[in-house]
């Protein structure tokens, strides 16, 4: 543990099992400060930062880190898969319909899931998944 008692990257990814690649690392931190990124974009700014990688390797390390609970993956529906670091708890996200910019929304009110289903089905949920639409603000002057 680093003196300040957070972990580093590579720390986390031994931590999660993961063998420590400077494209892992590197991975992970441009999701973490990213906004609901795509595999274009995060393979870009690995590239930036460790030279040549295929976006198959991309695909395969964000795969690990998505198994791994160290990442999360979104789909909103007719989009790309998204990526975020924001894991660990169970909040929902707004999706602008003409621009795609994702948001994150806390859960207002409960516990985990923060909604109950009408029936359960039997099923023991312990996640929600909730997509807001709408239009950002820049859209939605923009139309105005």
């Amino acid at each position: 543990m680093t003196s300040s008692q957070h972990p580093t990257t590579a720390e986390e990814l031994r931590g999660a099992g993961l063998r420590v690649t400077a494209a892992r690392v590197a991975l992970l931190e441009t999701v973490r400060r990213g906004d609901h990124l795509g595999v274009d974009a995060l393979a870009a700014g690995v590239r930036d930062r460790v030279g040549h990688i295929s976006v198959q390797a991309v695909y395969d390390a964000l795969h690990a880190l998505t198994a791994a609970g160290l990442i999360r993956r979104i789909e909103p529906a007719g989009s790309p898969a998204r990526f975020e670091g924001r894991v660990g708890d169970n909040h929902h996200h707004v999706v602008c319909r003409s621009c795609g910019a994702v948001a994150d929304v806390d859960c207002e009110v409960g516990e985990a899931p923060c909604l109950t289903a009408s029936d359960d089905h039997g099923f023991s949920i312990d996640e929600a998944e909730v997509i807001y639409w709408g239009q950002c603000p820049d859209c939605s002057t923009t139309r105005s």
